[in-house]
């Protein structure tokens, strides 16, 4: 019966690899397939099967990266460009102002509105005195190398405010910053490479895709 030899001559190929441990009748072997009775790692099937597996799980993870890379969309960048507001709420708008102004030298800025803007949220009175000493040593103080441009006005109604410090001390200068940026800096950063090579690029994926 060439069936029933053939079925022998497999099975003592198979002992030669793994050794199985016997099993009750009827009892079904794990991770089994057509090509392998005793379902062992060595089985092509199952090699092939994990190796599909693990790519599913590359270009899953290459999409996400890919789409990660993509921030800002184009339609972020776009709206940035109708409002100074709305980029200052984006991290990446934020991000990528900031290597703008760095490259201008007026970074420090942009760090004082933010500085500012954590200090209005600020409500414990010990925190608040010491975030209101570091903003005025690091960005109002004509001693610090990060002096921002504010008038003289302003200026005494800081050195005032240091007697009883508040969350909301920089306000008047915070403004004053956040003026400087919007009709000064901003402008240039939309006409700059830095945001122009960006839309750009943007717009060649939206036309590829």
């Amino acid at each position: 019966m060439p069936h029933s030899v053939s079925g022998v001559e497999m099975r003592k190929r198979q002992a030669a690899h793994i050794e199985a441990p016997p099993q009750a009748p009827g009892q079904p072997r794990p991770n089994t397939c057509c090509l392998c009775w005793c379902g062992c790692c060595k089985c092509l099937w199952n090699e092939d099967r994990i190796e599909r597996s693990e790519r599913q799980t590359c270009t899953k993870m290459d999409s996400i990266e890919a789409a990660e890379e993509q921030r800002p969309s184009l339609e972020e960048l776009l709206s940035w460009a109708r409002s100074f507001e709305m980029m200052l709420r984006s991290l990446e708008g934020r991000e990528i102002f900031r290597d703008f102004l760095r490259s201008e030298y007026s970074e420090d800025n942009l760090l004082f509105w933010l500085a500012c803007e954590e200090l209005k949220k600020e409500t414990n009175p010990s925190a608040v005195d010491e975030k209101a000493r570091i903003i005025y040593e690091d960005y109002v103080s004509i001693l610090s190398p990060k002096e921002v441009s504010l008038d003289s006005r302003v200026r005494e109604g800081i050195n005032q405010s240091l007697t009883e410090p508040s969350n909301t001390m920089y306000e008047e200068a915070q403004l004053q910053i956040y003026t400087l940026m919007h009709r000064d800096s901003f402008p240039r950063f939309l006409n700059s490479s830095v945001y122009r090579d960006l839309l750009d690029s943007r717009r060649r994926t939206c036309l590829d895709t």
